[in-house]
């Protein structure tokens, strides 16, 4: 059996969200990335640079695919015959792993869904294995992804709703602090309160028990909160960065903004993120 922190993985995407997974594991990990626009990689260091995919399949165990949805088939056709059993790691949003097993056949695959806070290392991230992949996969890829956060594992069925809750849960917060002119740095004690059972609310409404509701709202709100004290930015514009047009956030706020509670915005946001899916 091979030694997981020894494993060699590739990274095909190399954006915010690639470059982020990218440094923080290549710290533990043995890391090549290829992206095809060369600019993004210029001058790494302690990270490989692949010339091209095929390069990047021959000298990696498990491949992350990090790039955008519509880039997402074309990267899976061109790989589809060179796998020789490797690992895929998906954190494509909306991507099931019954669709990528569709187009690849029967390989390994592990969903991933992080949220922005992957940027400071404080991610609050949904995993979810495929019908192929084994525990030993879930327990890998849960020890990679906690390196950037927190990790929850769930089911496939329930990935839109963490869709719903993690993914578009700070947006709700950075939505409300803007309006009331909360202070980033400065949250009163009351208002996390209030975001946590607001958030904890929500994430029972779309399906989850009240257990796992509850850690999954207090890990998103402090998430939210370590993302804005180490970045600097403003509640309005980490909120503008999370909310895609036509995604589930902006489905969200809608609602909200409409006056509606946390618990209808997650529903939307839910109900989004099962139109925008490509299941099978």
């Amino acid at each position: 059996m091979f030694n997981f922190l020894r494993k060699k993985i590739g990274i095909i995407g190399f954006g915010n969200m690639g470059q982020a997974i990218a440094e923080r594991i290549s710290l533990k990990y043995a890391v090549s990335v290829f992206e095809k626009d060369t600019a993004k990689t210029k001058g790494l260091t302690g990270i490989a640079v692949a010339s091209d995919i095929s390069q990047l399949l021959k000298q990696s165990q498990a491949i992350i695919l990090a790039i955008k949805p519509q880039d997402f088939e074309p990267v899976m056709v061109e790989i589809k015959d060179n796998l020789q059993d490797k690992l895929i790691i998906s954190i494509a949003a909306g991507i099931t792993t019954e669709y990528i097993q569709k187009v690849l056949g029967k390989v390994r695959v592990v969903r991933v869904m992080p949220n922005l806070a992957v940027k400071v290392g404080q991610s609050t991230t949904s995993i979810c294995k495929g019908a192929f992949a084994t525990g030993g996969d879930i327990k890998f890829v849960a020890g990679l992804f906690k390196y950037l956060g927190t990790v929850f594992i769930f089911s496939e069925e329930m990935m839109d709703a963490a869709t719903a809750i993690a993914g578009s849960g700070p947006a709700y917060i950075f939505y409300d602090m803007e309006i009331n002119k909360v202070d980033p740095l400065k949250i009163p004690e009351e208002f996390m309160n209030k975001y946590i059972k607001r958030l904890k609310d929500a994430a029972i409404e779309v399906g989850f028990n009240p257990k796992i509701a509850s850690y999954l709202s207090i890990d998103t709100a402090a998430s939210s909160v370590g993302l804005l004290a180490q970045t600097g930015n403003s509640p309005a514009q980490l909120c503008k960065m999370i909310t895609s047009p036509g995604g589930t956030t902006e489905a969200a706020l809608k609602v909200i903004i409409n006056g509606g509670s946390w618990s209808e915005a997650a529903v939307a946001a839910k109900k989004r993120a099962q139109e925008l899916s490509k299941k099978e």
